[in-house]
């Protein structure tokens, strides 16, 4: 019996194995896929951009890469990457459920949904930003005020060395809670030290190796305690608190919306007679959920990616210093206008974003139809990976790609100029939906930082890791700092 059972496993392997060779032809080019794990073991089970580049080198800018039992299309390179998010932008527009984001989230909101309902709520949020945007209390005001309030923490610290890490992460995240809610938290809120927690673990955990074995074995994860129950746990949590905040909406209407809730529950009354309609309790708050997911991260780690590396080269540091003391007077509230007569500062800021390059790969699109990029067919269903690092670090459009070099944004006559190679936000259908709120975040929070303090590090330290920490989002490590006023 014994042998019987070995044979037939072996037959269905060799069977899986000559699958795979036949679905192979079908594909770009790649490494030869195993029956079940596929290229996951060449990969550590983890998509890491160094993996990504070196299989560049040998299967060129479109390779295919099996994870288990499915293949993902990788584009690297500007070239690749243009052709399938701006040239063929709707045909790439999907957005593929993994196991553990549709257990957690369901298909709802914007951030994980394709087809009709993404773009309807994508619609709504973009219109609604923009509003809030323009609005007499308005965005920008907010962030001006959240900025002075950052400035006043890090003056607290009185130059002894602190960890920016929190401070800056209440300061964004306070800035999507207005938009969101209406309101800012006080620091010492419990509800929102917990919100900050768990969008940390939501983030965070997909990319863990927990995460990749729950989207393997989804139906024997659910069932097994582990960290992924914890995550469960706090994306309850962040339901319940969005909730709330919906009922509390509802008991205090005014009738003129001051944010996206607010927006969204007079969009749901205007619609419920239309059939085609998606506004609905579910999908605004799973929408207010991503906002919170995508807004409070991104933004703060690429700010403290920027201190350290002012820390780490601090003729940089004094060249946007002098920039902001001969343009602005001291008094000047900063706005993001001022960009225009900061270029020097504006190219800091842009190379921060570029080096950091806080999102790592960027996240997978599917096929909604069938399409051909770089001249390969490939098939409605197919997950494709824009990687956009290899876009920020592509030799071909970058002088110093491997270098924090603020000059990649500054023509000889020291003026700003924006590269089309600079997609750190993606592009086409799918560009992040925050991509204006988080320039104008970035631009205000450092210049008001690098306005007040010189950064140094703590007497006795003389080293800084610019090592990342791989996640969802690639963070640097803990590290301390000191403001020195100026």
């Amino acid at each position: 019996h014994i042998s019987f059972f070995i044979a037939l496993v072996v037959c269905l392997l060799i069977l899986q194995f000559l699958k795979l060779q036949w679905m192979r032809t079908q594909l770009p080019p790649g490494p030869a896929p195993l029956p079940i794990i596929g290229n996951l073991w060449l990969l550590d089970f983890k998509l890491r951009r160094e993996t990504l580049t070196k299989l560049t080198n040998i299967y060129g800018s479109i390779y295919t890469l099996w994870m288990g039992q499915t293949p993902m299309v990788v584009l690297n390179g500007y070239k690749a990457v243009k052709d399938g998010i701006i040239t063929h932008s709707e045909e790439v527009s999907g957005r593929p459920l993994t196991p553990f984001y549709r257990d957690m989230m369901g298909e709802k909101g914007i951030f994980l949904t394709s087809g009709h309902t993404w773009k309807q709520q994508r619609r709504f949020g973009m219109t609604i930003i923009r509003s809030l945007a323009l609005g007499k209390n308005n965005l920008e005001h907010q962030i001006q005020a959240e900025a002075c309030h950052l400035v006043e923490i890090f003056a607290n610290t009185k130059g002894k060395p602190f960890d920016p890490h929190t401070a800056i992460v209440q300061a964004i995240a306070n800035i999507i809670c207005a938009v969101v809610f209406g309101h800012r938290f006080s620091s010492e809120d419990e509800s929102f030290s917990k919100l900050i927690k768990a969008v940390y673990f939501v983030i965070y955990f997909q990319a863990t190796i927990w995460g990749r074995m729950y989207d393997a074995f989804p139906w024997l994860m659910h069932h097994l305690p582990g960290p992924h129950q914890k995550v469960f746990a706090y994306s309850d949590f962040m339901h319940h608190l969005v909730m709330k905040e919906v009922q509390a909406h509802e008991r205090q209407n005014t009738g003129v919306p001051q944010d996206l809730i607010d927006f969204y529950l007079a969009q749901i009354t205007k619609t419920k007679d239309d059939p085609t309609s998606t506004f609905n309790t579910d999908n605004m708050v799973q929408t207010v959920v991503d906002l919170l997911l995508g807004g409070t991260e991104t933004t703060s780690t690429t700010l403290l990616w920027a201190l350290l590396y002012m820390i780490q080269y601090p003729e940089i540091q004094e060249n946007v210093q002098r920039e902001i003391e001969t343009v602005l007077e001291p008094s000047h509230l900063i706005s993001y206008e001022d960009r225009k007569k900061l270029p020097y500062t504006n190219a800091v800021i842009h190379e921060a974003l570029r080096y950091s390059n806080v999102t790592s790969v960027g996240v997978v699109r599917q096929c909604v139809r069938n399409t051909t990029l770089l001249g390969f067919h490939i098939k409605k269903g197919t997950l494709v990976l824009p990687n956009l690092h290899s876009v920020v670090y592509d030799s071909e459009h970058w002088a110093t790609p491997w270098k924090f070099n603020p000059n990649h944004f500054l023509d000889l006559d020291g003026n700003f100029v924006n590269k089309e190679a600079f997609l750190p936000f993606s592009a086409g259908h799918r560009v992040c939906l925050g991509e204006q709120m988080a320039r104008v975040e970035l631009f205000i929070f450092f210049t008001n930082l690098l306005r007040a303090f010189t950064f140094q590090l703590p007497a006795g330290v003389k080293e800084i890791n610019l090592e990342h920490i791989l996640g969802a989002i690639l963070q640097p490590h803990p590290y301390k700092l000191c403001a020195i006023p100026r």
